[in-house]
């Protein structure tokens, strides 16, 4: 969970950007973007091998 106090004289809108960048370092961000939508196991197996044949070929490419 994020915390961010509000400092003496500070502005709304300085105290908000803090809480942003505190939520970007933390991933909350990603983590809800990633839970907004059901992906079955299935599918969720099929793109973790995509992702792993596309590294696996970059790597490749890389070497040589």
């Amino acid at each position: 969970m994020v915390f961010v106090k509000v400092r003496d004289a500070e502005h709304l809108e300085e105290a908000l950007k803090r809480f942003k960048r505190e939520c970007e370092k933390n991933g909350i961000l990603r983590e809800i973007k990633k839970r907004e939508t059901y992906v079955p196991p299935s599918v969720r197996r099929k793109l973790k091998s995509q992702e792993a044949q596309r590294r696996m070929r970059r790597t490749k490419r890389r070497r040589f």
